[in-house]
């Protein structure tokens, strides 16, 4: 188990810093006095490793930015791809003493219910799944879950629109639901955006299997796709490096992943036209922020979306260059409509 921890800085206040701010519904809870000597003990346990350039990358970020900015001293336990080794140091993590421990999907959510009953001073927050609340049970618990099915309908428009053979692909790690999440929003807004259009989907079964990612993006191509949308963690590096390989468009997913490839690898960032963030690290950061001014909704789960700051296509200088200003004002357009609910976008969320 690896462990990475991260120094605190002197805490100036509880005000975002630029961005958009996510905000959670209010909850009057006492909050204990936190400062720099007297920090908030935070662990991020990913069950995997870092360097996905996305998903857990993204909640480490925001991990990190809370240690830099709050009265936060934070460690992130990366638990590796072995399953066996997950439970125990999601365990170990709550029996170290953490004020707060954090974890993400559903492959964690069972094992955080039952610790969250043996530990009740812990807080818990957990992203991207939701116990049931209904019963009042886990009240140490806040789960944050994203509608990523309206940045997956930006992002399927945009492409149709973009698509010169009218086929567009979609690599899925597994079918699980925040998954599929992504994709039922990114076919509805490619057959809105061309009813003609061909979305061909694959599963890879894994998210940590760059090679069959590539390998499932290739036998697409040769289908005729000429933009492929990965939602695979790690396995979708690979489809993202096949798109660069065979001068094809790709969608990123949960990260700007272009700009995180522009460093060291212009050629991949170059074509990946935008991304649809599901922005993991700044909801962590605010779930933080408000443990630590006591308003955040322990005991209950959260459903972020467009409207919240909390999902969105990434608008940076490659979407400038590849999206004509006249699709980039109507997919504007279509934003507005989804957050005024004059679009409904289809979800498979509860």
């Amino acid at each position: 188990m690896q462990s990475i921890s991260f120094t605190r800085r002197m805490f100036t206040g509880l005000a975002m810093a630029a961005g958009i701010a996510i905000a959670f519904p209010p909850q009057t809870v006492l909050a204990e006095e936190y400062s720099a000597d007297n920090p908030l003990k935070v662990a991020l346990v990913v069950h995997g490793n870092l360097g996905d350039k996305s998903f857990f990358d993204s909640a480490a970020s925001g991990v990190k930015r809370a240690a830099e900015e709050l009265p936060v001293e934070a460690t992130i336990i990366e638990t590796g791809l072995d399953r066996g080794r997950w439970q125990p140091g999601l365990a170990d993590a709550a029996d170290s003493g953490f004020d707060v421990v954090i974890a993400g999907t559903w492959e964690m959510s069972g094992f955080m219910q039952e610790l969250s009953s043996e530990f009740p001073d812990t807080k818990f927050i957990l992203f991207d799944d939701t116990p049931d609340f209904s019963n009042g049970d886990f009240p140490n618990i806040l789960a944050i879950q994203y509608r990523t099915s309206t940045g997956g309908y930006l992002a399927g428009y945009a492409a149709a629109k973009l698509s010169k053979t009218g086929k567009l692909g979609e690599i899925l790690g597994v079918e699980g639901a925040t998954v599929v999440e992504f994709a039922v929003g990114f076919e509805q807004g490619a057959k809105d955006a061309n009813p003609d259009v061909e979305v061909t989907r694959a599963v890879a079964g894994s998210f940590t299997d760059p090679a069959k990612g590539k390998e499932l993006a290739l036998a697409q191509f040769a289908q005729g796709v000429d933009i492929v949308f990965p939602i695979a963690g790690g396995t979708g590096i690979g489809a993202l490096q096949a798109a660069r390989d065979e001068g094809k468009l790709a969608v990123g997913v949960d990260s700007d992943q272009a700009e995180i490839f522009a460093p060291t690898d212009p050629a991949q960032a170059e074509v990946i036209f935008t991304s649809v963030e599901k922005k993991v690290g700044q909801s962590l950061y605010t779930a933080l922020q408000q443990t630590l001014d006591g308003s955040a909704p322990y005991g209950s789960g959260i459903l972020l979306g467009l409207a919240d700051g909390a999902v969105g296509l990434a608008k940076n200088s490659y979407y400038k260059k590849i999206v004509p200003a006249e699709l980039q004002a109507e997919i504007e357009e279509v934003e507005d409509k989804i957050i005024s609910g004059e679009i409904v976008v289809e979800t498979v969320m509860q």
